[in-house]
């Protein structure tokens, strides 16, 4: 195995953050889809958006660091992999932005507004209309299913460099101190 530079501390915080809140608004997401209309439905809701919510701002926060703290070098390989890589990566930055945005309007089309721990209340993001509702509610959904296949392929790639590849990628952004 090889010692490649790490990520910042900062970096690897914004990382494995993000990827709880993605996975638990992901599986909140899923399970409450097909619940029938119930407090505890309207709870996994309200807690869906204020995820929603935090994904999107730490997102923000993510790309400005990553904008202003230069990444450690690619690890040597072929150069369709690094393409792979990058593009992996930014499709995810892209989708870290398109599904909360994307479930924020469906919220807003839909006539309930987004009210964040149940105290601050946020602008409505497009004006109440079911119909524009009904057509953005699949395409959240697309979006985030998109979001948890490229997630998977990231893991996949992560795992096939750490076990076949063993050239110690996880370890740039690995928890803790080296």
């Amino acid at each position: 195995m090889t010692n490649p530079a790490r990520y910042d501390a900062v970096a690897v915080a914004f990382h494995w953050l993000l990827a709880l809140a993605i996975v638990g608004a992901f599986c909140v997401g899923f399970y409450m889809a097909d619940l029938p209309l119930s407090p505890t439905r309207l709870k996994l809701y309200n807690w869906h958006k204020w995820a929603g919510v935090l994904i999107l701002a730490a997102s923000a926060l993510r790309l400005l660091w990553r904008l202003s703290h230069r990444p450690p070098a690619d690890l040597p390989g072929p150069a369709w992999q690094q393409r792979a890589a990058h593009a992996v990566h930014w499709a995810l930055y892209a989708l870290f932005f398109a599904v909360p945005l994307s479930g924020w309007a469906y919220s807003s089309a839909a006539g309930f507004p987004i009210v964040l721990f149940g105290v601050l209340p946020l602008p409505d993001f497009v004006a109440a209309d079911r119909a524009f509702a009904e057509t953005i509610k699949p395409l959240h959904g697309l979006l985030a299913y998109t979001l948890a296949t490229v997630v998977v392929l990231h893991v996949a790639a992560a795992i096939k460099h750490q076990f076949i590849d063993r050239d110690g990628l996880l370890d740039r952004m690995r928890l803790g101190r080296r």
